[in-house]
């Protein structure tokens, strides 16, 4: 009987809270979508998948291990500049030609910010 509250009681306190938000993340081809999604293979993120043309992350997560906001710092480390974030152009400068894109001349925060 004991055995069986301590079990309800992990499985309460342990209850995922799923999200799936979409963010906009810069990018131009096959080579920046696996980039992105390689970076978000990671706990807490069950899902994501950035498209090519819409330039839309669809990236669905568990927000008590990890925030939207800690999702786009991820993404901008690797290079890609997304609606909150801007990569640091050293990195941005190191990815290959055909991943340049356009970028915003916008204050956004870079990664490093908080």
């Amino acid at each position: 009987m004991l055995m069986m509250a301590a079990l309800t009681i992990l499985t309460v306190s342990g209850t995922a809270q799923i999200k799936t938000d979409t963010i906009k993340v810069y990018g131009e081809c096959g080579m920046c979508k696996n980039r992105i999604s390689k970076t978000l293979k990671i706990d807490g993120i069950t899902n994501a998948i950035w498209d090519t043309e819409t330039k839309l992350l669809v990236v669905t997560y568990d927000d008590s291990k990890i925030t939207n906001d800690d999702i786009q710092k991820k993404v901008a480390a690797v290079g890609h500049d997304t609606e909150k974030y801007t990569a640091d152009d050293k990195v941005y400068e190191k990815l290959p030609g055909c991943c340049h894109y356009e970028r915003k001349k916008t204050e956004k925060k870079n990664e490093n910010q908080k």
